[in-house]
C-alpha cells in the first residue's frame, strides 16, 4: 500500500470513528440528560419522594394541572381538577383521567415537569402513574392518581420567595409501536 493510500486508510477509520461515537453520543443523550434532570430537579423535573414526613408551614402555594399527549399517542388525558389549593409541606391528592378511544390495546408512558422550572426540585411525589408504564384496552377508562408536596425547604430558597403557583404538567407518549396490539374478538 502506498503512503497516501495508508493516510487516506487513516484518516477514513478517524471519520467512521467519529460518526459512530456522535451517533452513540445522540441515542444516550436523552436518557442521560432525563437522569441528570431527575437527580437535580433541572428543567423543572420533580423529586420522588420515598415517604412523607414534611411538616406543613404556613405558606399557601397553589397546584395547576395540565395533560397533553404525544401526537402519535390517540388517548385523551385530563386532570380532573384544573387546581388545588395546600400549604407547603402539606400532601395533595389529585387524579388525572385517561380513555383510549381506539380499537388497540396501547401502552404510554408520561413524562412530567414542574413550572417555574426552579421549583421543580421541591415538588416531591410519593406515588403517580408516571413512575410506570399505562396499558389501556380499547374503550378503557382508567382514573389515575398522583400523591405530591412542595418540601417545606422550598422557604430556605430566596430565589423562590415569590413562587406562590405552580404547575405540574404531563405528557403521554406511546411506549413503542410494537407494543400497539390490534385487539382480535376474543
Amino acid at each position: 500500500m502506498t503512503d497516501v493510500a495508508q493516510k487516506n486508510s487513516r484518516v477514513a477509520t478517524i471519520v467512521v470513528g467519529v460518526v459512530v461515537g456522535m451517533i452513540g453520543l445522540a441515542y444516550a443523550s436523552v436518557p442521560l440528560y432525563d437522569l441528570f434532570c431527575k437527580v437535580t430537579g433541572y428543567g423543572g423535573t420533580t423529586q420522588r419522594a420515598a415517604l412523607f414526613d414534611a411538616q406543613a408551614t404556613d405558606r399557601d402555594m397553589k397546584v395547576r394541572f395540565a395533560a397533553n399527549v404525544h401526537r402519535d399517542m390517540p388517548w385523551e388525558f385530563s386532570p380532573e381538577q384544573v387546581s388545588q389549593k395546600l400549604k407547603v409541606g402539606e400532601q395533595g391528592l389529585a387524579y388525572y383521567e385517561v380513555f383510549n378511544p381506539t380499537s388497540k390495546t396501547i401502552t404510554g408512558t408520561a413524562t412530567y415537569n414542574v413550572t417555574p422550572h426552579k421549583a421543580g426540585e421541591y415538588f416531591a411525589k410519593i406515588e403517580c402513574f408516571c413512575f410506570t408504564e399505562q396499558t389501556l384496552k380499547p374503550g378503557e377508562r382508567m382514573m389515575m392518581p398522583v400523591v405530591y408536596f412542595i418540601d417545606p425547604l422550598i422557604e430556605e430558597d430566596r430565589n423562590l420567595n415569590e413562587v406562590t403557583e405552580v404547575t405540574l404538567s404531563y405528557t403521554f407518549f406511546v411506549i413503542d409501536d410494537e407494543k400497539v396490539e390490534t385487539v382480535t374478538g376474543r
